[in-house]
């Protein structure tokens, strides 16, 4: 008997002839229904109990955002950590062009990829990351484990994550707000300050990149 998909939202996409399922019911807890111009207002007002608030509201998501960028745990704590900190010394600028949500996913992205960008810097010299990221050479397996997967697929997933890791980053953030974290096109217009088409265009070219890259990973590493 085939075991059943998870229940709710998710996304789903085939690697290698098996299907790969992200539970967005797993990647955060229950959303905390606020009052969303109250809780604005007292962020502004820099009340220690509305950051809580907020905190407990979204930590999951900010968390699971950027781990999907990051890939990484400690560096997802860490960056979530910046994100939050941000958002405090932020909010009096906040004037409800978008959603809190929108508002906050788009400092998430935007932590995680400056920690993305300061790690290569750091790292550039490096003989074994300039050989991961070559065309064509081997795929090394990333190690750590998003929330959203069930444990059978982890395998399969750390590959998809080694690839996601090597597209550019605008089709990297792309990706993995639609596929990990399950927001529809709008709302990535919306946080990465693009059209509805370029978002979709992003995809496209995700998707090509990606299959380019895990075609290359098997036929390396699993030919008959």
């Amino acid at each position: 008997m085939k075991e059943a998909p998870p229940q709710g939202r998710c996304s789903f996409f085939f690697l290698s002839g098996q299907l790969i399922i992200f539970s967005h019911n797993l990647l955060r807890s229950e959303h905390i229904v606020l009052d969303e111009a109250q809780l604005i207002s007292s962020l502004q007002s820099q009340s220690e109990s509305a950051f809580r608030e907020l905190v407990a509201a979204f930590q999951d998501r900010v968390y699971n955002t950027c781990l999907g960028l990051v890939q990484n745990e400690e560096d997802a704590e860490e960056c979530a950590q910046d994100v939050f900190i941000e958002v405090y010394r932020s909010v009096h600028k906040f004037r409800g062009d978008a959603k809190l949500s929108t508002w906050i996913y788009r400092i998430a992205t935007t932590k995680a990829l400056e920690l993305i960008r300061r790690q290569k810097r750091q790292k550039r010299f490096a003989f074994l990351r300039s050989l991961t990221n070559r065309e064509g050479e081997e795929l090394p397996l990333t190690n750590f484990e998003h929330p959203g997967l069930a444990l059978e697929q982890k395998e399969n997933a750390q590959v998809l994550f080694k690839a996601i890791e090597r597209l550019p980053d605008s089709q990297r953030v792309a990706f993995t707000l639609h596929k990990i974290e399950g927001l529809p096109y709008q709302e990535i217009s919306e946080i990465m300050d693009t059209s509805l088409s370029s978002v979709e265009s992003l995809m496209f070219r995700a998707r090509k990149n990606l299959q380019k890259t895990l075609r290359n990973y098997y036929e390396k590493n699993f030919k008959a």
